[in-house]
């Protein structure tokens, strides 16, 4: 019997506590709502990821420098970028369950019901159908068309109504597509109103003397007021990108689905400055760079697809997101975006100093264009643990649990066990261990049976684990178990370097690209 999906990410949540991936923030204290802490394997595989998008980003790249920018900033930022007057989110209550949620995620999930609903006429038709035609199908069916027009009414409208801030308007659409609240089942709802989501503070030493500030709700804008700190420094050339990884803050309202959305965050963000009239050239570009990067990951090529904006950003000229097929359905990882020349010209206004770039070739300055890449790293971090958690049943009857990690991305690399604890085979254990530790994370295990440890390990995700056994003291080979297909091999000794090195480096993952 196949899980439901709320059940299996419910069991996803429990796994990441049990085998030290993800606590629930401030526990002993009953928890924080929507913050929470990385364990032990967690923090291990949170860094790894974080290294690979690095690695990939700066290292691969010569035009892509990093840089790492302070969370405080001068609150004139915020006001500059747009966020204080429009960091918004429209928000609606249910007068009777008494939850709130953000109103265009209920409308966006109205039409994914919609699509769904198209999705399992094709299906049904293709079973049906020797030389199925999936296109012609689309267009000819009466009833899927039906499902179109009402896809692209709602989208209309919809689009119309956050681009005038028409707050009423969008709450009539969610009336008129009859859309109940999933706690009460009714559609007793309040009107739309926006809420700001930046986190203020104060800094001072005395509070009369203290000035507000903001807590920074993405990493961006570090990158733009040290553009050209950082391309005169670096004598940068067009195009070029500077990224950064680092944590942001949003008050989120509505904050739910585990680390899928949470009020403290890190993000992965690169910003590509690039000439005028370009950026739609790059922007195509990063949109499938990008999407080969999530896809050297191997988690299926089917879990990804590309979302195009309905309502542009006020910075944006085009945007899409790509999308992963979550436990919950597909919601965005990463946002591409050409953001134009906005957030510089802002900063130029308001800072009254000149961030334009002198191009050499054409012999006059200008100010650049940007295409903008980020991806959350928590949900990338839940995107992978999704696509990796299975539970199979093996031959003998007994249920599995293993976390089929990308190898280079786990937070424990190989395992080593003793058979047994004596007859010298922990001192050649730990041998072994003393030689491999300073290139790959290890972990030491003797306690329980063998297969035991092994279990054990395929939850946590260890790709290989390496038993040392009484051949091993004779002819100094051990046995190597894989994680993913259970197999195991003899290797010598004094060639398990080479053996992972090919399996298991962060190099073997970058060569993909």
């Amino acid at each position: 019997m196949s899980v439901k999906p709320e059940d299996f990410f419910k069991n996803i949540i429990s796994h990441c506590k049990e085998y030290g991936y993800i606590f629930q923030s401030s526990e002993i204290y009953d928890g924080l709502s929507a913050v929470y802490d990385y364990g032990q394997n967690g923090a291990e595989l949170k860094k790894n990821i974080r290294e690979y998008w690095w690695k990939a980003m700066v290292q691969l790249n010569e035009n892509i420098v990093g840089i790492d920018a302070a969370i405080f900033m001068h609150p004139t930022v915020w006001k500059a970028s747009g966020h204080v007057d429009a960091f918004n989110d429209p928000l609606i209550d249910n007068k009777d369950s008494k939850k709130r949620y953000r109103a265009d995620v209920l409308i966006e999930e109205h039409v994914a019901k919609i699509e769904d609903k198209i999705n399992k006429e094709v299906e049904k038709a293709a079973k049906r159908f020797e030389n199925f035609d999936a296109a012609m199908f689309k267009s000819t069916n009466a009833r899927v068309l039906e499902y179109q027009k009402k896809i692209d009414d709602i989208n209309t409208r919809f689009k119309t109504a956050l681009n005038e801030n028409k707050l009423d308007e969008v709450r009539q659409i969610i009336i008129d597509c009859e859309i109940v609240c999933p706690i009460s089942g009714s559609r007793n709802w309040t009107e739309v109103r926006q809420f700001n989501l930046m986190f203020s503070t104060a800094m001072g030493s005395v509070s009369e003397d203290a000035s507000t500030i903001y807590l920074r709700p993405e990493t961006a804008q570090g990158i733009f007021v040290n553009y050209l700190n950082v391309q005169k420094t670096g004598r940068m050339k067009l195009p070029f990108g500077i990224a950064q990884t680092g944590k942001a803050f949003r008050n989120e309202i509505v904050a739910r689905q585990f680390i899928f959305r949470m009020r403290e965050f890190e993000q992965m963000e690169m910003q590509f400055f690039v000439k005028p009239g370009t950026e739609m050239k790059h922007y195509e570009e990063w949109k499938q760079k990008r999407l080969a990067w999530h896809l050297s990951l191997g988690l299926g090529e089917n879990n990804y697809k590309f979302h195009d904006h309905l309502k542009l950003a006020h910075y944006a000229n085009a945007a899409c997101d790509i999308e992963f097929n979550f436990p919950f359905g597909f919601k965005e990882l990463e946002g591409i975006h050409s953001r134009t020349d906005f957030d510089l010209k802002q900063h130029e206004q308001f800072s009254g100093k000149k961030l334009q770039y002198f191009d050499i070739e054409q012999n006059e300055s200008y100010v650049p264009y940007v295409v903008e890449t980020s991806v959350g790293l928590d949900r990338l971090f839940l995107s992978i643990l999704s696509a990796s958690y299975k539970e199979e049943q093996l031959e003998n009857g007994e249920t599995r649990v293993v976390l089929n990690l990308p190898p280079a991305l786990a937070p424990i690399k190989i395992a080593i066990f003793p058979l047994v604890k004596k007859d010298g085979l922990p001192n050649l254990a730990e041998s072994i261990m003393n030689d491999l530790k300073f290139d790959y994370a290890l972990s030491y295990d003797e306690k329980d049976t063998v297969g035991k440890r092994y279990r054990r390990h395929d939850a946590i995700g260890t790709p290989y684990c390496i038993t040392v056994d009484h051949q091993s003291l004779e002819d100094k080979t051990v046995t190597v178990r894989s994680r993913d297909t259970m197999q195991q091999e003899r290797i010598s000794i004094d060639k398990l370097f080479t053996y992972f090195e090919d399996k298991v480096s962060m190099k073997s993952l970058l060569k993909k690209l």
